[in-house]
């Protein structure tokens, strides 16, 4: 049976190879049969073999925050021929290993990281989760009837779906980390250090800035507040290119 992962690409801070490092990453550490679907408004320079969509219509608000409640439109149902358990990346990850026992994991519940700065308040990350399709439709529906409300009672959207879904099963801490906030040496010693993802490890998400293409190099970039440069530094990681440039 082909396992399906999923992921939404739209404007233009992502580019077609963020897919496309994806669809090989996949390939590269699944032994099983998987697709990837990608649901965006713009298929140039995506690989052939990854399937495109057009992002399913979704009412946003006007708001700051309002783009990434994007992603609230892929609990629609139906979406697509899309059934039974799909996993969700965050296009700013990088795959380290294989996605495979995220299949197994707890079948049929809704599987996600626990956010890392956020820990014990019931809040799951979304960069990298699985959910059974239509299951919860509600989010949705509840979202796309009144966005204005949801919106500035959550401000962003993965608090507003670990509210509506209730019941979360995390990830083993080890399979889902965050750069900044497992791997990163705390200050100072990132200034001097780097630390790479465990054995254990198959997904790293890179929340914020910096992505993985200026991590990969030592860049962070900060805008406004000038002063948080003073602890805002990553050394350059050459095992960001290791995993996710293509091989």
């Amino acid at each position: 049976m082909t396992q399906t992962v999923i992921c939404i690409k739209w404007g233009t801070r992502y580019g077609s190879e963020y897919v496309n490092r994806m669809n090989r990453a996949i390939k590269r550490f699944n032994k099983r049969p998987t697709r990837l679907i990608c649901f965006t408004d713009d298929v140039s320079g995506i690989d052939e073999d990854v399937i495109t969509r057009d992002i399913p219509p979704v009412n946003l608000p006007d708001y700051k925050h309002s783009p990434p409640f994007r992603k609230v439109t892929l609990w629609q149902y139906p979406l697509g021929d899309l059934e039974g358990d799909v996993l969700y990346l965050d296009l700013d990850i990088v795959i380290c290993g294989d996605l495979d026992r995220f299949f197994d994991y707890e079948k049929g519940e809704y599987c996600v990281a626990e956010n890392w700065t956020q820990i014990g308040k019931n809040i799951g990350n979304t960069s990298c989760y699985r959910f059974p399709v239509g299951r919860y439709k509600h989010i949705f529906d509840d979202f796309n009837a009144d966005p204005a409300k949801i919106e500035q009672k959550y401000g962003i959207s993965q608090k507003y779906i670990s509210d509506a879904v209730g019941k979360m099963v995390y990830w083993p801490a080890d399979w889902v980390v965050s750069f900044k906030h497992t791997l990163l040496p705390p200050w100072p010693l990132n200034f001097f250090k780097t630390s790479k993802p465990g054995p254990n490890t198959s997904v790293v998400a890179f929340t914020g800035k910096p992505d993985p293409d200026e991590a990969m190099v030592g860049e962070w970039p900060v805008e406004g507040e000038h002063w948080k440069k003073i602890y805002k530094f990553t050394k350059s990681c050459p095992w960001i290119e290791d995993y996710w440039l293509d091989n």
